[in-house]
């Protein structure tokens, strides 16, 4: 196998017209779930000293009240984005009483639904229907299924490398319309390759029994309380996490963007049985936004989205369709235990020369049945990633995993030395995983495995030790008085913030989904 020359003629190109591969902006969304420290699913609400999980722009909760979920703002610097997500721990832990952040993105000590509170977002008509939209979820798929943990790269091109690239490709597209087009064709590539994420980084080929209850299939027995996949990588993206069956009809396109929104727009509007008979509002409480095969656009899961940021109230697919693609957001890394933050440097250094290969190489339109192959292919990786000789499917017929992957480096590899020119540690990133090829014992996945075998440890203690440890390195770090008090102006405004909001509303909330969900 050998590196695609129509991408490494568009490489060429790009190199030698000067165009920025480097200056891309970088985000970082990473979850994790306040526990006890007993290793217990906190039962507080969320520290008022954090602010409003409505308008904090740095810390907010996912689906329940103790599923923490932090953000960085954007930077073109790497090193400032993971930086800024440092801060954001520490700003979490000075308000954590004898509680701490879980280090996995597999949960563990799930007593039932009735432990997993929804979470909250005060009494206005834009915070119940965050609200109501959870409690959906929670009728839909299972509130357990929902603390799964996650770790969220957003990343935009440089926005200077749009025009140049655009002339190379001589487009006649306006500019807005070619850079939406690129980036779904950098969407369909990452869904194409994307497996290759679990393999390299996936790091939760254990749960705790209490996550699967009875659902054992497949799985051994390991020290008492512990499921593990001999060969698993990402039990989070396989079908007993997001990658699961309750979506498996809905086909959403990405060859283009109208194609996107329009599947998107009809999911949201056609009522499905099954949630027909789970109703709306019953006994005067709303148990879901609608009856509709989606409730809203979020609802879609997909490991990565094409995103335009949205205004107050403004739908995702109207932005989208409005003012285009804006960045993607890569959903595919685990939180990775043996990280403090959950991610670092190199990984998301390899994430990014990843994401302009995808870019950089050819895409053609993806038809059902490549849809079908990249479906098997993700759930392959995630289940079974390390199993010797695991093939996996592709257009031109079936392909070693392992051989598949070298490839992927490989080609990476030739557009991580064109970065290197601007920027330091592409090279080192992508030899690194090449070199974990050689030694799939060097994949965290397996690292974890090995450590709870030689350690005789359950998943629940190697995640409680590892999240002990992470809580000590971020108390170890305290905060400057100015970075102090730059978080508590921000959790001050946040809470007159929605303060504000809420007594700015005028109208039901009845009335507000239905002009939410007419466009008004």
């Amino acid at each position: 196998m050998s590196t695609d020359k129509t991408y490494l003629d568009r490489l060429n190109q790009v190199i030698s017209a000067g165009l920025n591969l480097t200056g891309g902006q970088k985000g970082i969304e990473k979850e994790s779930l306040r526990v006890t420290e007993s290793g217990e699913l906190a039962g507080t609400p969320h520290p008022i000293g954090l602010g409003s999980t409505l308008t904090h722009p740095y810390v907010t909760t996912d689906f329940s009240e103790n599923l923490v979920e932090l953000i960085t703002a954007p930077f073109l610097d790497l090193k400032e984005t993971l930086n800024s997500l440092s801060l954001i721990h520490q700003e979490v832990y000075r308000h954590l009483d004898q509680e701490r952040l879980w280090c996995t993105s597999m949960p563990c000590l799930m007593r039932g639904e009735e432990d997993i509170p929804l979470a909250r977002y005060g009494d206005s008509n834009v915070g119940k229907m965050k609200t109501t939209y959870r409690r959906g979820l929670g009728y839909r798929y299972g509130r357990i299924m929902q603390t799964i943990s996650g770790v969220h790269f957003n990343y935009s091109v440089p926005q200077s490398f749009w025009s140049g690239y655009k002339d190379l490709l001589k487009s006649d597209l306006s500019s807005q319309d070619f850079a939406s087009d690129q980036y779904f064709a950098l969407v369909r590539n990452f869904q194409r390759h994307g497996w290759i994420i679990s393999y390299l980084f996936g790091s939760s080929p254990a749960v705790c029994k209490s996550f699967l209850g009875r659902s054992s299939k497949g799985f051994l027995d390991l020290h008492g309380n512990t499921y593990y996949g001999k060969y698993s990588t990402s039990l989070r993206m396989s079908d007993i996490g997001y990658n699961n069956q309750n979506q498996a009809t809905l086909r959403v396109s990405t060859n283009s963007i109208d194609e996107y929104v329009a599947n998107l727009s009809r999911a949201i509007q056609t009522p499905f049985p099954p949630y027909e008979r789970i109703g709306v509002k019953v006994d005067g409480e709303y148990r879901q936004l609608n009856t509709n095969i989606l409730q809203i656009e979020n609802e879609f899961y997909s490991f990565i989205r094409p995103k335009r940021s949205a205004f107050s109230g403004e739908r995702p697919t109207t932005a989208l369709q409005e003012r285009g693609v804006e960045y993607v957001e890569v959903r595919a890394l685990d939180v990775s235990p043996y990280d403090p933050l959950g991610v670092n440097e190199q990984q998301l250094r390899f994430v990014e020369a990843f994401l302009l290969y995808c870019l950089l190489s050819p895409s053609p339109p993806m038809d059902e049945e490549e849809v079908a192959m990249v479906k098997y292919n993700l759930g392959a990786s995630a289940c079974c990633g390390r199993a010797p000789g695991l093939e996996l499917q592709r257009k031109s017929g079936v392909v070693k995993l392992v051989d598949w992957a070298r490839e992927i480096c490989e080609s990476v590899a030739h557009i991580a030395e064109a970065m290197e020119a601007s920027e330091t540690g592409y090279k080192a990133a992508v030899q690194t995983q090449l070199e974990v090829l050689e030694h799939p014992r060097h994949t965290p996945s397996a690292k974890v495995l090995q450590e709870l075998d030689e350690r005789e440890e359950s998943f629940f203690d190697f995640a409680h030790r590892k999240s002990r440890e992470h809580e000590d390195y971020f108390r170890g770090l305290p905060l400057t008085l100015d970075q102090q008090a730059n978080f508590e102006r921000l959790a001050s405004e946040s809470l007159q913030q929605q303060r504000d909001i809420e007594a700015s509303d005028e109208i039901s909330f009845d009335e507000y989904l239905a002009r939410y969900f007419n466009g008004a």
